[in-house]
């Protein structure tokens, strides 16, 4: 009992924490408007994730601080052992897909599922059927692959793994 309670605190927080975190990036952010709806979204490659994913920055910058992405990963597409400095946040919107953190336990994901990366923490994420969900990050977002024993490695090293190659940025 005392898990579900933990789980139901730890949820509500980060979705506290996240709305607090939007309604404070919109007023500093004015770039962004302030509701999208799917269909009027546009998807791009995100550099060092795999061509299999693609997202649409719906509030903030990913490369500057906090952010909301949109992701949209095809099924089967892997995103092997990583890690970010800062803490990562998912909600499924739709699809499944499973999370895995090193050390810990993994969880299968469907529509309004929820899971939290903490900061520097070692994960992974396979989506099994189309996935859509949500990710905010707490600050400049980054991407470190790591190989089996921890170390770091490059982006293409760790996809070549999972047969991936490694997204570019579009031309501008």
């Amino acid at each position: 009992m005392r898990t579900r309670q933990y789980v139901f605190s730890a949820v509500r927080t980060a979705l506290t924490l996240a709305l607090c975190a939007t309604l404070s990036a919109q007023a500093q952010d004015a770039v962004h408007p302030p509701g999208t709806n799917i269909a009027g979204m546009k998807f791009g490659p995100f550099p060092g994730l795999p061509t299999c994913a693609s997202g649409s920055v719906q509030n903030g910058d990913p490369a500057k601080g906090p952010s909301f992405i949109l992701a949209k990963l095809k099924s089967g597409c892997s995103v092997p052992w990583h890690w970010h400095t800062p803490s990562e946040t998912l909600m499924m919107v739709s699809g499944t897909g499973r999370a895995e953190m090193k050390g810990g336990q993994g969880v299968t994901l469907q529509s309004g599922g929820f899971a939290l990366m903490p900061a520097t923490h070692v994960h992974q994420f396979v989506c099994q059927h189309d996935c859509m969900f949500y990710v905010y990050s707490d600050a400049p977002f980054d991407l470190h692959y790591v190989d089996a024993k921890g170390t770091e490695i490059a982006p293409e090293a760790a996809l070549k793994a999972v047969k991936e190659t490694a997204a570019v940025a579009p031309p501008k």
